[in-house]
């Protein structure tokens, strides 16, 4: 069973290193792995798509909580979330062609970004299923180039999270930065 994994890291380099590292090593396997900026400065958010059984999946959470940048990580494979995936797919096209790509991405909720002569470029944003259908139609014409995000997720409604410092703020204000508030932690990119 595919299990979606969120974990909020401190933004500074060698921290996606040392993470996917520790993963390689404990032979855990990663369908997918998205990283970016989070709400709160000076955090990054990854969200990553691990393949195995629950022992594994604990296994996966233990081992990401004794990486000293990880501040959380969170299973919210069980949970109400939006998961969502990107594609940008160049697909093979010529004038009789053309219309019948077009129209099928409209019936995907898709979009054309890019048109030329010999072939368009499609996006497309939904779930797995939605993008992965929309992928098998359009081999029918000749997929020349694909990329995809990987699931990105939130979990719906309201989070129990209330208004607390971050760890990355708990460890600043440790480290003598009393003021976090107007003194932002900026460490470069993960």
């Amino acid at each position: 069973m595919k299990h979606t994994l969120i974990a909020w890291m401190r933004d500074k380099p060698g921290v996606l290193n040392r993470v996917s590292g520790m993963l390689r090593r404990r032979n855990f396997n990663i369908d997918s792995l998205q990283v970016s900026h989070s709400e709160t400065p000076g955090i990054s958010r990854m969200t990553f798509v691990v393949d195995g059984n629950e022992r594994m999946v604990d296994q996966v959470i233990s081992q990401m909580r004794k990486v000293v940048d990880v501040t959380r990580v969170e299973d919210i494979s069980s949970k109400p979330s939006v998961v969502r995936e990107l594609a940008l797919i160049r697909v093979q096209t010529n004038a009789e062609t053309r219309s019948d790509i077009v129209q099928m991405v409209n019936i995907y909720r898709g979009e054309v970004v890019d048109v030329a002569l010999e072939s368009m470029v499609v996006q497309i944003v939904g779930s797995e299923d939605r993008v992965d259908s929309l992928i098998e139609l359009l081999n029918n014409f000749g997929i020349i180039e694909m990329v995809r995000t990987g699931r990105v997720a939130v979990v719906r409604g309201m989070t129990e999270r209330k208004h607390r410092r971050s760890t990355a703020v708990w460890r600043a204000r440790a480290n003598g930065y009393e003021n976090m508030d107007e003194e932002r932690l900026t460490t470069g990119g993960v």
